[in-house]
């Protein structure tokens, strides 16, 4: 084997960990943050996120050129980046609101149907229509959830019904973007749309956390009075809440959509069972046999999506 050809594969290898890491990485420390440690303000917490975000897209586009700068072409595609960002807000804080009241390991399992409300949204929105084999496979994905609801030990109502809407967000987002920035000139690559959505957020959660979360700054300001670690804390969080996404962008920018996939479901597996390790959530064999038939279904569904597309 030659040396470009090592070379290339240690440094696949080295994206695919990074990504892992930084995935797993930010939803532990979200989870500590937010559960264990008593911090117990979400939407601060996203909006330190989209501020990192905010500065590290600039530094890493505008400065290190790490991608080429594509600017904004028109008031309508700044409008629509607006809209993508709003439903962004929602699904993130939404997400981190769901992990002061769940564990990390159903929080996954509620978060793999994603491919379900995926499959709903496209076909309400742009009558996009499967194969029925392929809406057959979401069956066992919504099966699982509903048996991994009924077994989880630490199953929260409103904890619930935030991680599902933040599942719905997710997939609606990807929807709402294949439509709005599907035009020639106003197709952006993930990191140019973070740099120009994670600002706008910004804009978007500072009224929400003052209002929603009253003297949100003076307690944060009080905490790190007594306790300069959540200052590191906030920072280190909020760039690994960048490396996710450039880290996504790379894994997808050299691996194929098959290793994309697989490398996804492999994760939130990894992710659940560091979790349980590290946070000692009890579990029962019922919410696992269900998490495991959500996975399952997923896998089929990218299996019925790829035939699909070889049969078109």
């Amino acid at each position: 084997m030659s040396t470009a050809k090592v070379s290339g594969r240690l440094f696949t290898i080295g994206l695919v960990a990074s990504w892992y890491s930084s995935n797993i990485g930010v939803l532990l420390l979200n989870k500590y943050l937010l559960s264990n440690y008593g911090f117990k303000y979400p939407i601060f917490l996203t909006m330190c996120h989209m501020t990192v975000c905010s500065l590290l897209s600039y530094i890493a586009i505008v400065w290190m050129k790490v991608v080429p700068l594509q600017t904004i072409r028109s008031r309508i595609q700044f409008i629509k980046i607006c809209g993508l960002s709003a439903i962004f807000c929602f699904s993130v804080v939404s997400g981190n609101i769901s992990l002061k009241y769940l564990p990390v390991s159903f929080n996954q399992a509620v978060g793999a149907t994603t491919p379900f409300f995926t499959a709903v949204f496209a076909y309400l929105m742009i009558l996009n229509r499967e194969a029925w084999l392929t809406y057959m496979t979401l069956i066992p994905v919504v099966t699982g959830v509903i048996i991994a609801s009924g077994g989880e030990p630490s199953f929260h109502l409103f904890g619930f019904i935030m991680c599902i809407g933040a599942t719905a967000a997710r997939a609606l987002k990807s929807v709402v973007q294949g439509i709005l920035l599907s035009a020639e000139g106003e197709k952006l690559n993930s990191m140019n749309l973070l740099l120009y959505m994670a600002p706008v957020a910004v804009v978007l959660l500072l009224p929400a956390t003052l209002f929603m979360e009253e003297n949100v700054l003076g307690l944060t300001l009080a905490l790190a009075r007594n306790d300069t670690n959540i200052v590191w804390l906030l920072l280190f969080n909020s760039s690994v809440a960048y490396f996710v996404n450039l880290t996504n962008f790379l894994v997808t920018k050299h691996t194929s959509a098959l290793t994309l996939q697989v490398l996804g479901n492999a994760k939130g597996a990894l992710a659940v069972v560091i979790s349980i390790l590290i946070f000692r959530n009890p579990v029962s064999i019922t919410g696992m046999l269900g998490y495991s038939l959500t996975v399952l279904g997923v896998v089929l569904y990218g299996e019925a999506k790829k035939q699909s597309k070889s049969n078109a």
